[in-house]
C-alpha cells in the first residue's frame, strides 16, 4: 500500500538529519556512525507500510551494526553505501507515497556500492526521469514559523555572501579547497534549514547545486566558468527568495510572485550531466584512484570540519539594528546629560572636590562608552567590494573585455549607513569604466597595452577622512571631447573656456553623456550623476584624475561619521550637536 502522508512527512525529517550525517562519514571516521544507525532504525518502524522501502534500510543498518559490533570506524564500502542509500532515498519516498508499487514497477534501483561512476551521478540519472513538480509559491507559513524564518532570513544572507565571495574566489582559482568547501557548507546549510521549513523551491534548488557540488569537492567534476555562472545564477534566485522573507517578515505581505527554478534546475542537472561524462571518458582509469584519495581526506581540508567553524560563530550574536540605533541614541543623550553634569559642578569645585574628582571620572567612562557605541555602527567595507567583483565579473564578460580586478583595504570599516550608501556610486562608476575607459583587447594592443585591462578599487584613511579610489588603465578621459560635446548640447557657451576640473565634472550632469551609442552599459546619461548626488548627501567630495590613454582615478572621500559633536559652550549650559549621515 502507499505510504501514509503523516509517515512520509516524519521519514523526510529523518531523511534530512540522516543526510546531514552523511557528509561527516569518512572511512576511518566514526563521525555520524551511531546517529546514522539510530536514523535508519527510526526510518524503519516508519516505513512499514512499504516493505519496498524496508528492505534497503535494513540493508544498510546490517552493514553500520557489524560496524558497532567490531568496534570499528566507517569503511569505504560504508560510506559509500551511505552515500547511495541519501541518494536514492528521496525518489523511493516519492514512488512508495504516490502509488501502488506492484503498479509502478517497482522502486527505483539504487546505485550499487561497487559502481562509483553510477553513484557519481545520483542526483542527474534519478532526477531527470522524473517529471519537474509544478512551479509554486515560496510558502512561509508564517503564523507557525515567524521565529524561525527570521533566524533563517539573517543566516541565509550570510551563508549567500559567503556563496558569492566563494565564487569569485573558484572562479579565479578553481583548485582552491578551502573556497569549495565553505560552498558547500553554505548550500548545505541552507538546503537543510529550507527542507525543515518547507521552503518547496528553496531547499529543490539548493539540492540540486549541493549534488553539483559534492562531485565537485570529490573530484568527479571540474568547476569551470559555465557551471559558476549557473551556480551565481542559482545564488541570485535564492537570494530572491529570502528577499520575500523580509518582505513578509518586515511588512507582513506573503509572497505573491512565483520564482520560477525549474529551467534553472535543469541547465544544473544538464552541466553536471556533460561535466561528469567528459571526464569519465577523459579519465575512465583515474576514477577509482580519486575515490579511494577522498576515503583519506578530509572534506573540509586541513583547517578542520564544519562543527569546527560552528564554534567559533558562538562568540557573536546577532542584534536588530533598531536596538543598535536605539543604543546609540541613548548614548548620545547621556553625552549631553554628562556635559550639563561637569559645567553644574563646576560651582563645587573649590568646596567640593570628591565631587569634581567623580565627574572627571563620569566623563571618562561616558567618553569610552560613546566610542564603543558608535562602533558598534562601523561595519566592514568588504562586502560591498564583493558585490562590485560580481558586477566586474558579469559586466566585462557581457561585453567582451577581459579585466583583472584588484581590492585593497577590504578590511577598513564605515558606518553601516555610508556603506550602503557608498554602493550605487561604485556601481556606477564601474559601469563607466567598464564602458568608457577600459579598451576592447584589439585596440589595447594597438596602442601597445596587455590585452587584459585592469580595474583596482581601494579604500583607506587619510587624516579625519575615508577614502575610495577607482583607478582603470583605460583610454582616459578626452577632455576636449567633452567639452565639444557639452558646448553642442548647449551645457556650455561656445566661446567659454573652462578650467580642466571644471570640464571633468560635466560628466556628473544629468543626461550627459559621450558615448557615440545606447548600449547595456552607457550611453543615456544617467549614471554619473547618481554618483554625485549620494556623494554630495554623505557629505563627501569626488574628484577626476585622468591622463589620455594611460587611465583613470576616482576619488571619493567621505568624513568619519560622529555621535555628538564637541560641546558648544554659549553661558552655562553646554548644547550638544547630534550629527548623523
Amino acid at each position: 500500500m502507499p505510504l501514509q502522508a503523516n509517515s512520509f512527512s516524519q521519514i523526510n525529517d529523518l531523511y534530512s538529519r540522516l543526510s546531514g550525517e552523511s557528509i561527516f562519514a569518512q572511512s576511518g571516521s566514526n563521525d555520524g556512525l551511531v546517529p546514522a544507525y539510530s536514523l535508519l532504525n527510526e526510518m524503519i518502524d516508519l516505513a512499514g507500510d512499504a516493505p519496498e522501502l524496508v528492505g534497503p534500510m535494513q540493508e544498510l543498518l546490517q552493514r553500520l551494526d557489524r560496524l558497532l559490533s567490531e568496534s570499528k570506524p566507517f569503511d569505504a564500502a560504508a560510506v559509500e553505501h551511505l552515500r547511495n542509500f541519501v541518494n536514492w532515498l528521496p525518489l523511493a519516498l516519492m514512488t512508495a507515497r504516490l502509488e501502488p508499487l506492484k503498479a509502478a514497477g517497482g522502486l527505483p534501483p539504487m546505485a550499487p556500492v561497487s559502481d562509483p561512476v553510477a553513484a557519481a551521478l545520483p542526483a542527474v540519472k534519478t532526477a531527470t526521469a522524473d517529471r519537474e513538480p509544478e512551479e509554486e509559491l515560496l510558502a512561509l507559513q508564517m503564523e507557525e514559523n515567524r521565529e524561525l524564518l527570521g533566524e533563517f532570513h539573517a543566516e541565509a544572507l550570510d551563508h549567500l555572501q559567503q556563496i558569492e565571495a566563494a565564487l569569485l574566489v573558484l572562479d579565479a582559482n578553481p583548485a582552491d579547497r578551502d573556497a569549495l568547501n565553505g560552498l558547500f557548507r553554505s548550500f548545505h546549510t541552507i538546503k537543510g534549514v529550507s527542507g525543515f521549513l518547507n521552503l518547496g523551491p528553496m531547499h529543490r534548488l539548493t539540492h540540486e547545486v549541493e549534488s553539483l557540488l559534492d562531485l565537485a569537492r570529490t573530484d568527479r567534476l571540474r568547476l569551470g566558468p559555465a557551471i559558476i555562472t549557473e551556480i551565481l545564477r542559482s545564488r541570485d534566485v535564492i537570494h530572491e527568495m529570502v528577499c520575500q522573507i523580509t518582505n513578509a517578515l518586515e511588512s507582513g505581505k506573503l509572497p505573491d510572485r512565483i520564482i520560477p527554478v525549474n529551467a534553472l534546475i535543469k541547465s544544473v542537472r544538464e552541466l553536471v550531466q556533460a561535466t561528469v561524462e567528459a571526464l569519465a571518458e577523459e579519465e575512465a582509469g583515474a576514477v577509482a584512484a580519486a575515490l579511494h584519495a577522498q576515503e583519506t581526506t578530509s572534506p573540509f581540508g586541513e583547517g578542520g570540519g564544519d562543527r569546527t567553524s560552528k564554534g567559533v560563530s558562538s562568540s557573536s550574536i546577532r542584534v536588530k539594528i533598531e536596538k543598535l540605533d536605539s543604543l546609540i541614541d541613548l548614548v548620545d543623550e547621556l553625552v549631553i546629560v554628562q556635559s550639563q553634569l561637569g559645567a553644574s559642578g563646576g560651582a563645587f569645585a573649590v568646596e567640593a572636590e570628591p565631587i569634581t574628582r567623580n565627574l572627571a571620572r563620569l566623563s571618562l567612562i561616558t567618553k569610552e562608552l560613546q566610542l564603543m557605541a558608535t562602533s558598534l555602527r562601523m561595519v566592514p567595507i568588504k562586502p560591498t567590494f564583493q558585490r562590485v567583483e560580481r558586477l566586474v565579473r558579469d559586466l566585462s564578460r557581457a561585453i567582451g573585455k577581459s579585466v583583472v580586478f584588484e581590492t585593497c583595504g577590504e578590511e577598513i570599516e564605515m558606518d553601516r549607513t555610508v556603506v550602503e550608501e557608498i554602493v550605487d556610486p561604485l556601481v556606477h562608476m564601474v559601469r563607466n569604466s567598464l564602458g568608457h575607459g577600459i579598451e576592447t583587447a584589439e585596440r589595447r594592443l594597438a596602442a601597445g597595452k596587455p590585452a587584459q585591462g585592469r580595474l583596482r578599487l581601494a579604500a583607506f584613511q587619510e587624516g579625519s577622512s575615508l577614502v575610495i579610489e577607482l583607478t582603470d588603465d583605460g583610454q582616459g578621459i578626452d577632455t576636449a571631447r567633452v567639452l565639444a560635446k557639452a558646448q553642442a548640447i548647449g551645457l556650455v557657451p561656445v566661446d567659454a573656456n573652462p578650467a580642466p576640473d571644471e570640464v571633468l565634472n560635466l560628466i556628473f550632469l544629468p543626461g550627459f553623456s559621450t558615448a557615440e551609442k545606447v548600449t547595456s552599459v552607457s550611453g543615456r546619461g544617467v549614471g554619473m550623476d547618481v554618483v554625485k548626488r549620494n556623494i554630495d548627501r554623505l557629505r563627501g567630495q569626488i574628484q577626476i584624475n585622468t591622463q589620455l590613454g594611460l587611465g583613470t582615478t576616482f576619488r571619493i572621500r567621505l568624513p568619519h561619521r560622529s555621535s555628538v559633536s564637541d560641546d558648544l559652550v554659549s553661558g552655562p549650559e553646554p548644547v550638544g550637536l547630534s550629527c548623523s549621515f
